[in-house]
C-alpha cells in the first residue's frame, strides 16, 4: 500500500467514524457520565475528517508548484487548486473510475500520477489525445500534430523573478494549439543529445504532455504519454504563490486562472 495523504485520511477517516459508531449504538451512559478521551477526540474528529476527505477527493484539490518547468504559465512556489472531478469520480486511494465525466482536451493543464512513479504528482499541458500523430524537432522547438505544425509567434525575451529568474533571457513564444493559445519558453541555443526529430503514436484512453518550459521540462518526450487512469484532475486556479526568492507572497498572482 502507498502511505500518501489519501491513504492515511481515509484510515483516519474510518478508524474515527467506527470509534463514534460503535459508542453510539453499543454505549449507554447515565447523564453527565465521563466520556473517554479517545472516544471524545473520535467525536470531534470524524466529521473534520469526512468533510476534508470528500472535498479532497471529489472536488478540489491543493497542490504547490516545485519547479519551472511549466513557466511562464505556473511559477515556482504557486499553490493551485486542481478540479477533481473534470474527468470523472474516482475513489480514493484505489483511484478506479465510477463515474465518467468527461476527457482532457488539448490544451488542458493536468495534474497526474508520475507513470514512472505513481506516488509523485506531476502537472503538464496536454497537447496529444488518443489517435494522435505527435512530432517533436529538438532543432526548431516546433511541435507538429498530426503533421501539421503549431504555429509560434515570437513574443520576446522572458524576464524570470525569484527562484524562476535564471530563465531570464529565455525566448518567449506564443504557442497556438488547435483550440487553445498559450506561452511557452524555449532556449533555442540549447542542443539535444539525442536525435533532433521524435515521433510517437498516441494510444487509446492515453494523453501526449509537455511542460511549457520545453527545454527544461521532463515530459512525455522522455517517458512516454499518461494514462488515463492516472489523471488526477484539471488545474484552474492560482490562490497563493510563496517564494522566498522573491520577498515571500507574490500578491499579484492570487487568484490567477490558470490557462
Amino acid at each position: 500500500m502507498n502511505w500518501d495523504l489519501a491513504t492515511i485520511l481515509v484510515l483516519l477517516t474510518v478508524v474515527s467514524g467506527l470509534i463514534w459508531l460503535f459508542d453510539k449504538i453499543f454505549t449507554q451512559r447515565v447523564k453527565d457520565e465521563h466520556v473517554p478521551f479517545v472516544v471524545d477526540l473520535a467525536r470531534s474528529l470524524f466529521p473534520v475528517f469526512l468533510i476534508v476527505l470528500l472535498l479532497r477527493s471529489f472536488l478540489v484539490e491543493p497542490f504547490r508548484i516545485p519547479s519551472g518547468s511549466m513557466m511562464p504559465t505556473l511559477l515556482i512556489g504557486d499553490f493551485i487548486l486542481v478540479n477533481k472531478f473534470s474527468y470523472g469520480i474516482r475513489l480514493p486511494v484505489l483511484n478506479s473510475k465510477v463515474v465518467e465525466l468527461g476527457k482532457p482536451e488539448r490544451g488542458d493543464v493536468i495534474v497526474f500520477r508520475y507513470p514512472e512513479d505513481p506516488s509523485i504528482p506531476f502537472i503538464k499541458r496536454v497537447v496529444g489525445l488518443p489517435g494522435d500523430e505527435i512530432e517533436y524537432n529538438f532543432a526548431n522547438k516546433t511541435l507538429y500534430i498530426n503533421n501539421e505544425p503549431v504555429t509560434q509567434i515570437p513574443d520576446g525575451r522572458y524576464i524570470g523573478v525569484g527562484s524562476g529568474s535564471n530563465m531570464t533571457g529565455r525566448e518567449e513564444r506564443i504557442e497556438k494549439l488547435p483550440g487553445a493559445e498559450h506561452a511557452i519558453l524555449v532556449f533555442p541555443e540549447q542542443t539535444m543529445p539525442h536525435a533532433p526529430i521524435k515521433q510517437w503514436k498516441i494510444k487509446p484512453d492515453e494523453y501526449f504532455v509537455l511542460g511549457d518550459n520545453r527545454d527544461n521540462s521532463k515530459d512525455s518526450r522522455y517517458w512516454g504519454t499518461v494514462p488515463d487512469e492516472n489523471l488526477i484532475g484539471k488545474a484552474f486556479f492560482i490562490w497563493m504563490n510563496w517564494d522566498l526568492a522573491n520577498g515571500g507572497i507574490s500578491w499579484q498572482r492570487i487568484g490567477t486562472p490558470i490557462e
